[in-house]
């Protein structure tokens, strides 16, 4: 029976004659460290115009209530008072809600297009590394059958 210290010699040298490539892992981690950037980007526009959107949805709709709450003389002012917030409300949120709709179509988007550049960037590397291992494990090959 083979003792332990062949079969860690044999394994070494085994793992030896084929070598690793780390520099393809290395090009692998900075295209995903930079689609993660990129990704982290549009999330921050999004959210900076959706913030935007809802400050001002707010405002306009605090003014309407200071209209809405103001002394009225008659009674049917009241109705009129209300039914012209209720309108206001109506048209304020189609408005903020179809640009809510811009952001998220926005968003949507230039994450497909950063998906579909990181994907063909991954593809690419991918490729490069394959070609260069099976230059390496062939060359490995051969430089160990010819021993």
């Amino acid at each position: 029976m083979a003792k332990t210290d062949e079969m860690t010699k044999m394994m070494k040298d085994m793992m030896g004659a084929f070598p690793i490539d780390m520099s393809a892992m290395q090009e692998s981690f900075k295209t995903q460290a930079s689609l993660g950037e990129k990704m982290s980007k549009v999330a921050i526009e999004a959210a900076e115009k959706s913030t935007e959107i809802s400050s001002k949805w707010t405002k306009e709709t605090l003014a309407k209530v200071g209209d809405f709450a103001k002394l009225k003389d008659e009674p049917t002012d009241y109705t009129k008072a209300m039914t012209d917030f209720a309108s206001s409300q109506a048209e304020l949120a189609a408005e903020n809600m179809a640009a809510f709709a811009e952001v998220a179509k926005k968003v949507q988007m230039e994450t497909v297009e950063l998906m579909l550049a990181a994907g063909k960037d991954m593809g690419e590397d991918m490729t490069a590394a394959a070609k260069k291992a099976t230059t390496e494990m062939t060359a490995a090959a051969k430089k160990a059958t010819a021993k």
